[in-house]
C-alpha cells in the first residue's frame, strides 16, 4: 500500500519528535517546537499521536515562578516501552530491560557457561531475559532485541554472529515476547565496542559529538568508531579490529599469527607479562598491576609506562586516519588511559598533525561497563525510532 507525501512527512516528524525526547529525556512542548523547526500547532498534533500510541506522557511542569502559561511537557513512558539489551563476553552474560528514553527497568547477570559450544550460552541469555520479562508491567509493549558481542568472543571462542543469531531468535521467541512475528523484530547483533561507541555517542562522554572513537579493552584490543555521525562497521560488521594494526614489526608473536599488532604492546597479556604477573581473570588483573604500579612496583611502573607510550603512538594513528573530535577509553583501557593520561597526551602532540589533534579531547566512558548494553538498547529501538506507528501494534 502506497503512502501519500503528506503522510511520509507525518512519520518522519513522529519519528524526528520522539527520537529527540528519547535522547533528551523530558522536553517541553516549547523546546520541541524551536528544536524540530515546527509550528506549535503541528507539534501538538504530533504529541497527541504518539501519546495515543502509549509511547509518551504529556504534561504541565511544576511551577516554574514565571509568568504566562507554562508550556506542557513531554516524557518518553520508560516503564511501558521498552527492549532487551543483551551482552555476551569472554566470561560474562548480561542482559537488561531498557525502556524508552534509555532508563534501565531491570538488569542481569551470570558468568557464561564453560565449553566451546554457543548453544549453553545463548540459552543462559534467554533465562536472564525470561527472569526479567516475569517483572515486566502488565500492557507494556516489548518493540525488539539487540546483542552486543565481545571481539574476544568472536576471535577465541571462533563464534559467528551467523551461528548465535538464529539461536538467540529461536530461544527468545519461545518466551513470546514479540509484538508481532517476523524477522524484523528478531534481535540484531552488533559488536561491543561499536556498540559502545553509538552510548557514548548518544548519551554517554561523547554526546553530541559526530566523530567519535571508543577504544576497547579486554582479551584483545577492539574499536567502535563513529563518523559523521555514523556507525563505520565495515563489512558483517567486524570493522574496528584496530587491536591488529601492526605497530611494531620486530615485536612480539600475536595470537592472530602476524608480529607487532598493537594488542602485543598495550594487551592485558602484554601488560601483565611486562609486569612480571599472571593471567587471571581478565579485567582484573590490570587493575591490580595499575594499582602496583602506583603503589611504586618497578616492574609494574615499567610495564605501565611501555603500554601507556604504545597507547599513545596507535592513538595518534587513528587520530590522523578518522581525525575525531573525541577519544574514549573502555574497558581495561580505561585503567590504562588513567594511569599514564600525560604519556598518551605526549605521543598525541609529538605524532598527530595539528589538525587532526588540536580539537581531540580524551575520555573515559560516561556509562562505564553498561555502554555496549546501551548501545545495544539504542540498536533495538532504532526500528521504533524511524517509524513510531509502524512498529507499535
Amino acid at each position: 500500500m502506497s503512502t501519500s507525501p503528506q503522510e511520509s512527512v507525518r512519520r518522519q516528524n513522529l519519528g524526528a519528535l520522539l527520537r529527540y525526547v528519547h535522547v533528551r529525556g523530558a522536553t517541553s512542548r516549547a523546546e520541541l517546537t524551536s528544536r524540530l523547526g515546527l509550528n506549535r500547532s503541528t507539534i501538538g498534533a504530533l504529541t497527541a499521536d504518539l501519546a495515543t500510541a502509549g509511547l509518551i506522557d504529556e504534561g504541565v511542569p511544576q511551577e516554574t515562578g514565571r509568568a504566562g502559561r507554562p508550556s506542557i511537557v513531554v516524557s518518553p513512558r520508560s516503564s511501558r516501552v521498552y527492549g532487551y539489551a543483551m551482552s555476551l563476553e569472554l566470561n560474562r552474560l548480561r542482559a537488561a530491560r531498557i525502556g524508552l528514553g534509555g532508563k534501565v527497568l531491570a538488569d542481569r547477570s551470570a558468568e557464561r557457561p564453560p565449553g566451546a559450544e554457543a548453544a549453553p550460552a545463548v540459552a543462559a541469555l534467554a533465562a536472564l531475559v525470561a527472569d526479567m520479562q516475569r517483572t515486566a508491567p502488565a500492557g507494556g509493549v516489548f518493540i525488539g532485541s539487540a546483542l552486543a558481542v565481545s571481539a574476544s568472543v568472536r576471535h577465541h571462542l571462533g563464534w559467528t554472529d551467523e551461528a548465535i543469531g538464529p539461536a538467540l531468535a529461536a530461544a527468545l521467541d519461545a518466551l513470546d515476547l514479540q509484538p508481532r512475528p517476523g524477522p524484523a523484530n528478531r534481535p540484531i547483533i552488533g559488536g561491543s565496542a561499536d556498540l559502545a561507541a553509538l552510548a557514548e555517542h548518544t548519551r554517554g562522554a561523547a554526546a553530541g559529538l559526530d566523530n567519535v572513537i571508543y577504544l576497547h579493552g579486554d582479551a584483545g584490543i577492539s574499536a567502535g568508531i563513529i563518523a559523521g555521525g555514523r556507525r563505520i562497521t565495515g563489512y558483517g560488521g567486524h570493522g574496528g579490529e584496530v587491536g591488529h594494526m601492526v605497530v611494531n614489526p620486530s615485536g612480539r608473536l600475536c595470537g592472530c599469527g602476524s608480529r607487532g599488532c598493537w594488542e602485543t604492546e598495550i594487551g592485558e597479556r602484554a601488560l601483565l607479562y611486562l609486569a612480571g604477573r599472571a593471567v587471571p581473570t581478565p579485567g582484573a588483573a590490570v587493575t591490580a598491576a595499575v594499582r602496583a604500579a602506583r603503589e611504586g612496583d618497578p616492574d609494574a611502573r615499567s610495564a605501565v609506562a611501555h603500554a601507556a607510550a604504545w597507547l599513545g603512538f596507535g592513538v595518534a594513528n587513528l587520530v590522523n586516519i578518522f581525525n575525531p573530535t573525541a577519544v574514549v577509553f573502555g574497558g581495561t583501557l580505561r585503567e590504562l588511559y588513567l594511569a599514564g593520561a600525560d604519556t598518551v597526551r605526549d605521543r598525541l602532540a609529538t605524532m598527530a598533525l595539528p589538525a587532526c589533534r588540536d580539537h581531540v579531547a580524551l575520555h573515559t566512558p560516561a556509562l562505564g561497563d553498561d555502554a555496549p548494553l546501551v548501545g545495544a538498547a539504542e540498536l533495538a529501538f532504532e526500528r521504533l525510532l524511524a517509524d513510531p506507528l509502524d512498529t507499535i501494534p
